[in-house]
């Protein structure tokens, strides 16, 4: 009995701690489903489709009648996107061609100092990738 108690104190810290975490990962997974979504729908209308960022109020949108999805409020979001597809310091785009190709970028989900995930789209073939970073650029 003793134990189950000692147990049952110790896993809510466990778990909060682990939340954040969870979070961030699922933020960028929701973020490589919106590109692969943004790509599909491109190389199914014949037209190009932009997948739109706002690092600072921490959304993303794909063009057209998709809806706005936030990101976790504490993440820490960088874009590197092209020049033509910047609209700002804080607003930018990777936008996928009918060909399936992409302007190409990347895409920094993480918490300060504690890295997180970078989303990478390859322009030439529109390849969507997601790995651990570290927090470094």
């Amino acid at each position: 009995m003793a134990l189950a108690a000692l147990l049952m104190a110790a896993a809510p810290p466990l778990i909060t701690a682990a939340l954040p975490g969870v979070e961030l990962k699922a933020g960028a997974r929701r973020v490589v489903s919106g590109l692969r979504l943004a790509r599909e729908t491109a190389i199914r209308n014949g037209d190009p489709v932009g997948f739109i960022i706002d690092v600072e109020g921490r959304t993303v949108k794909i063009e057209g009648d998709f809806p706005q999805r936030s990101l976790p409020k504490n993440a820490v979001v960088k874009l590197v996107a092209a020049q033509s597809e910047m609209q700002g310091d804080d607003i930018g785009a990777i936008r996928f061609f009918p060909d399936g190709s992409s302007t190409g970028g990347r895409i920094f989900l993480g918490r300060e100092g504690r890295g997180g995930y970078q989303i990478g789209v390859t322009w030439l073939t529109g390849r969507i990738q997601m790995i651990d970073w570290d927090g470094s650029d």
